[in-house]
C-alpha cells in the first residue's frame, strides 16, 4: 500500500483525481492512501439536501459523488482517502467503513480518549460528539474517498450546516479533547492504524 502525502490540496482537484486514478488503474496496481488538508469547503454526498446548509457564508460548496450527507473540511482536519482495490482484499463496502472508524478509535484509545462509532450515523464519537467523519463511494469495485477527522481545526463552520444532516449535531477534534500532540504526529498515528486495520484478514 502506498501513502502519498498532499500537503494543502484544493478539494475539487484531488477529488478528480482520484476518480482518474480509480477508473485507470489495473487489477495490479497497489492500493493507495491520499493524506491531505483542505482550504474551507462544504461538499454535499450524492444523497445531500441543500437544505443541510444553513449558512455557507464565503465557503464554497461542492456537490461531490461520495456517500453521505454534507460536512465541512478545512485547515487542521487531516483528510485520508482510501483508494482500495475491495475485489482484490475481499473487503465489503460496510468492513470498509467498520475498519476506518476502528483507526480512529484506536488512534483515541492511545490518548485516553473513548470513542465509538454508530451504526445509523457513520462516522466516530466522543460522547454524542463527532470527531470523524466516513464518506465513501465504489467504482470499477475500488473505493476512493474516505475519512476526516478534526485535529485542531476552527470548527466554527459546522454551525453553518446540518453536520452529516443531523441538525445541532455537536462536533469535536483531539485538540478540544485535551490532546496536545503535535498534528503532524497524529496524523502519522492515524495513517498507521488505518494501514493496520485495511492489512487485516478480513
Amino acid at each position: 500500500m502506498i501513502t502519498r502525502y498532499l500537503g494543502l490540496a484544493d478539494y475539487h482537484a484531488t477529488w478528480k483525481a482520484m476518480r482518474e486514478f480509480t477508473d485507470q488503474r489495473s487489477a495490479d496496481d497497489a492500493d493507495e492512501l491520499w493524506v491531505c488538508e483542505h482550504p474551507a469547503v462544504y461538499t454535499l454526498g450524492q444523497a445531500g439536501k441543500r437544505e443541510h446548509i444553513l449558512n455557507s457564508a464565503d465557503i464554497p460548496i461542492v456537490q461531490s459523488d461520495r456517500g453521505g450527507q454534507v460536512t465541512y473540511h478545512g485547515p487542521g482536519q487531516v483528510v485520508i482517502y482510501t483508494l482500495i482495490n475491495l475485489r482484490r482484499s475481499n473487503l465489503g463496502v460496510r468492513d470498509m467503513v467498520i475498519r476506518l472508524e476502528n483507526s480512529v478509535i484506536e488512534l483515541l484509545a492511545e490518548h485516553n480518549i473513548e470513542a465509538a462509532g454508530r451504526r445509523d450515523a457513520p462516522g466516530v464519537y466522543v460522547k454524542e460528539a463527532k470527531i470523524a467523519a466516513l464518506g465513501l463511494r465504489v467504482r470499477r469495485g475500488c473505493t476512493y474517498h474516505g475519512l476526516a477527522m478534526n485535529i485542531d481545526a476552527d470548527l466554527t463552520p459546522f454551525s453553518g450546516i446540518d453536520p452529516c444532516g443531523y441538525r445541532g449535531l455537536e462536533v469535536t477534534s483531539t485538540s478540544l479533547q485535551g490532546v496536545t500532540v503535535a498534528k503532524d504526529k497524529i496524523i502519522e498515528q492515524l495513517v498507521s492504524h488505518v494501514r493496520g486495520q485495511l492489512a487485516g484478514t478480513p
